[in-house]
């Protein structure tokens, strides 16, 4: 079985993500499509084991298989994290419907750690360029806020909400090179300190509901084994 009939006929859960599914596209977005495949599970009696993600068929398009997905989201991987919460759901199968129900398994303190991980790797490019051409890249610069924003309000709620509608207006204005670098950077200087105040109220657990998801996992294998 190639990569992409993997893609085309076991997927379990598909949506849009990018700016599309964060409230902040324009005409000019592209359409980032994310997804979750489960691989069948004979294929992993092979010495060859199926591909952990695939690229395509799509442009812009990425989907990982389900137990490569668990792993990354246990993490908190950001982008994975933020995938299971998108408004724009292109496909779900019952699978994927359970694969959704255990969004709060995945969230925990955790959280702080890769988010914050992401935003430092991410905010010394932005000075690189600064430092080497004078501007930011300001689309980088917008989506490094919008994840931070993202990141204080988690910690605060114990809930993932990435719709940036709410700060839309300001954050367009940073990409459009409306906001200075300097008031930029005090924008980002002041969502790390407010990250760091919650982390120290937040409701979220310490780690991640590793029992639940396992099972999910197991059961979900079984199932497919069942079937073949």
């Amino acid at each position: 079985m190639d990569d992409l009939t993997l893609v085309r006929d076991h997927t379990i859960y598909a949506c849009v993500m990018g700016s599309r599914a964060f409230g902040l596209a324009t005409e000019a977005s592209d359409t980032d499509r994310r997804g979750v495949y489960l691989a069948p599970t004979p294929l992993f009696w092979r010495f060859e084991k199926p591909p952990t993600h695939v690229e395509g068929p799509r442009e812009e398009e990425f989907s990982w298989e389900l137990e490569r997905f668990c792993e990354l989201a246990l993490r908190a991987n950001p982008n994975i994290l933020e995938c299971l919460h998108s408004p724009l759901v292109d496909r779900l199968t019952p699978v994927g419907e359970e694969l959704l129900s255990l969004r709060e398994a995945f969230l925990s303190r955790r959280a702080h750690a890769t988010f914050t991980r992401y935003a430092v790797s991410q905010h010394r490019k932005l000075v690189a360029d600064v430092r080497l051409h004078g501007a930011p890249r300001r689309k980088h610069a917008m989506h490094l806020l919008r994840l931070l924003l993202s990141c204080r309000d988690l910690l605060r709620s114990g809930r993932l909400d990435i719709d940036a509608t709410p700060y839309r207006d300001r954050l367009l204005a940073v990409k459009r090179g409306e906001l200075t670098w300097e008031e930029t950077d005090a924008w980002m200087t002041r969502l790390t300190e407010e990250s760091e105040a919650a982390l120290t109220s937040t409701p979220l657990p310490p780690g991640p509901d590793l029992p639940r998801v396992a099972d999910f996992l197991h059961r979900t294998r079984r199932a497919s084994a069942a079937r073949s």
